[in-house]
């Protein structure tokens, strides 16, 4: 076996996601700005799937260059709504009035994963989810968020899927590790063509 692969996020949800799954890493995070990277691609045309890869392999690259002949594995995920790309809420206020604009509509979660190996991408998957959520008050809302408190801040919609945030939707078309941001099972076939784990 290879010596274990680098995730190049610190998200908890993506850590003990691939922990449950068995697999054996390490976590470093990378100290990308996104922003800066967005705005170096601003006006490209380019899809928010394309977008979310773009991130994903910056931060992978990031981390790889301090990690030589390591596989590194980055991850991003984009939230579009009509084509605009939504931003992590700074505060619960952008969090409510981010709620109010999903409120009845469907929006699309774009989860990247790249593989890096020494700056160079081995492998890129994007994974998209379709997430409808429910019409919501916006009494509700606030009593929602009083209870969920500022960990929805950590989420581009503002919502936890894996906990309360379920509540805020009628549908959802797209798996679960998609909505969490890394699109598990094609990582773990690419992982497994690589030798990297067992097959």
């Amino acid at each position: 076996m290879s010596e274990p692969f680098i995730l190049a996020s610190a998200s908890p949800f993506r850590r003990d996601m691939l922990v449950s799954a068995g697999l054996e890493f390490e976590v470093q995070k990378a100290q990308t700005d996104e922003r800066a990277v967005e705005a170096g691609i601003e006006g490209a045309g380019l899809e928010p799937g394309e977008i979310a890869t773009i991130l994903a392999e910056a931060k992978a690259i990031d981390v790889s260059e301090r990690n030589a002949g390591r596989l590194v594995i980055g991850c991003d995920q984009v939230l579009a709504l009509n084509g605009e790309i939504l931003h992590k809420c700074s505060d619960m206020e952008q969090a409510r009035r981010r709620l109010l604009a999903l409120s009845g509509r469907t929006h699309q979660l774009h989860s990247a994963i790249v593989a890096v190996i020494d700056g160079e991408a081995a492998w890129r998957h994007v994974s998209t989810a379709n997430m409808t959520m429910r019409r919501l008050e916006p009494a509700y809302i606030g009593r929602h968020l009083a209870r969920t408190g500022e960990k929805v801040l950590g989420s581009v919609g503002a919502y936890q899927i894996e906990g309360e945030g379920v509540q805020l939707f009628d549908r959802i078309d797209g798996d679960h590790f998609t909505i969490i941001g890394l699109p598990l099972l094609p990582l773990l076939a690419f992982l497994r063509e690589r030798g990297q784990i067992d097959g």
